[in-house]
């Protein structure tokens, strides 16, 4: 997808409300002030066995108890995924005044127990229009995908459970998280890595602005597994998985960089056409300006910094922005060496001057690498930075790579910053793959 420039006159796209599940909070707010504190997702692993393996902690969900969300309703047809997008759909219904089946509230009406798909209630006002899902993921249900095929290989065909066999696709989740709230708009699941969970909200956006739909629930989901952790492990971008004697948490644009550290979750931005926000009475969070898309077809670190360049020229041409305008930064940065440089050097690229002064925050230092869903992090933490002005410091970093163009502490921690209202009223998120994907975004104060 090309965004069209940014133009006068066309659907304005809004935030009116968000979900999310972390390591670190079940709420924006929970989430924003964890990582304004600094905290660490890590901890020791309990979701699977981690014997043999140097790395073993990651950013697990622990405890998770999805049924505390929904209420007593069969999960069993639902993997972990998929539990932790069905979670995060319900609190973004929610918290953007929407009752479950896509039916929106009465400004200023709580939500009410969750009750089966489809079924009436005489206090739910008619629809004024459909909600759709689009969910950004690296892996999906891999974990599921594996069980299945390690149960029909180990005991034959008939013995694979067609419960896993329903989870054993990449869109599964999203499909399962339409079924479970009534959500009968758009239905879309995107695949990019890193960046996934800030392209489907682009693809969101796009679709609002082309009147496809009036309302889209759009981020992220991925969940810790086995398959994944050891996966990363042995290729050697877990912080800790090769003896370089640096430290062995991530530590986003540090000299001592090693790689990252994985996480696990959901996040999901309710985005909205101005009018029909406006026409139901919804408090506007923040609006999306512009986005840019890119891909590393160029091997190397120069590759790469070439579409970080790209793409963010993309979104500030699709928001009719300067540079100059850009108040802060949500990076992707994660700890990974070569990633994380050519990141910087392809935002200080594309901001020229503005680069020099840049408020820069990078979450996963705190929250880990969550893949799928990290941008869609980043976009939930970003929307309440320009609501209180507080932009999260870079836990660990003391000690900043020589030669990055970024204006961060040389030998201090990145502490947390208070923003001046000027600086929230146009804010810039990266998300950056190892491979080659690389998105950006703009938003804005409503």
């Amino acid at each position: 997808m090309i965004p069209a420039s940014g133009a006068a006159g066309r659907r304005r796209v809004v935030v009116t409300g968000a979900g999310v599940v972390s390591p670190l909070g079940d709420s924006p707010a929970a989430l924003h002030r964890a990582l304004a504190e600094g905290a660490s997702a890590r901890k020791p692993i309990e979701l699977f066995e981690t014997a043999g393996i140097g790395c073993r902690e990651a950013g697990e969900i622990r405890p998770f108890d999805p049924q505390g969300y929904v209420g007593e309703r069969n999960l069993r047809p639902l993997d972990r995924t998929s539990r932790l997008l069905v979670v995060a759909a319900q609190l973004a219904l929610a918290d953007s005044g929407w009752a479950p089946g896509g039916q929106p509230r009465p400004a200023g009406a709580q939500p009410g127990p969750a009750r089966p798909p489809g079924e009436p209630s005489a206090t739910d006002p008619q629809p004024a229009a459909e909600v759709g899902l689009v969910v950004g993921t690296t892996f999906c249900s891999v974990r599921t995908i594996a069980e299945f095929d390690r149960r029909a290989l180990r005991l034959g065909p008939t013995h694979a459970s067609p419960l896993d066999f329903a989870n054993s696709v990449i869109n599964a989740a999203a499909g399962q998280a339409a079924i479970w709230h009534g959500l009968r708009g758009v239905n879309s699941t995107l695949a990019g890595g890193e960046a996934s969970g800030l392209q489907a909200i682009a693809q969101a956006t796009e679709l609002i602005r082309a009147g496809r739909a009036d309302a889209v629930l759009a981020g992220g989901a991925e969940e810790l597994c086995f398959e994944s952790f050891l996966g990363y492990y042995r290729a050697g971008r877990l912080c800790g998985s090769l003896d370089r004697g640096a430290v062995e948490r991530p530590v986003p644009f540090d000299a001592r960089r090693n790689g990252f550290s994985l996480s696990e979750g959901a996040a999901l931005l309710m985005l909205e056409e101005g009018s029909a926000a406006a026409a139901r009475g919804a408090a506007v969070r923040a609006e999306v300006l512009g986005w840019g898309a890119a891909f590393a077809a160029a091997s190397g670190e120069a590759g790469m910094a070439d579409a970080v360049a790209r793409a963010v020229r993309l979104a500030l041409a699709d928001a009719g922005a300067a540079p100059a305008e850009i108040g802060c930064l949500s990076a992707s940065a994660s700890g990974s060496p070569a990633v994380d440089r050519a990141e910087a050097r392809g935002v200080a690229a594309a901001l020229g001057e503005r680069a020099a002064d840049l408020p820069v925050t990078a979450i996963k230092a705190m929250l880990g690498e969550g893949l799928g869903v990290s941008a869609a992090w980043q976009a939930v933490d970003l929307v309440e930075t320009i609501g209180d002005g507080i932009l999260p410091g870079i836990a660990g970093l003391e000690r900043l790579e020589p030669g990055l163009p970024l204006p961060l502490p040389e030998t201090a921690p990145a502490a947390t910053r208070r923003l001046e209202p000027a600086a929230r009223r146009r804010a810039l998120i990266t998300a950056v793959g190892a491979d080659g994907h690389c998105a950006a975004l703009v938003l804005g104060a409503p």
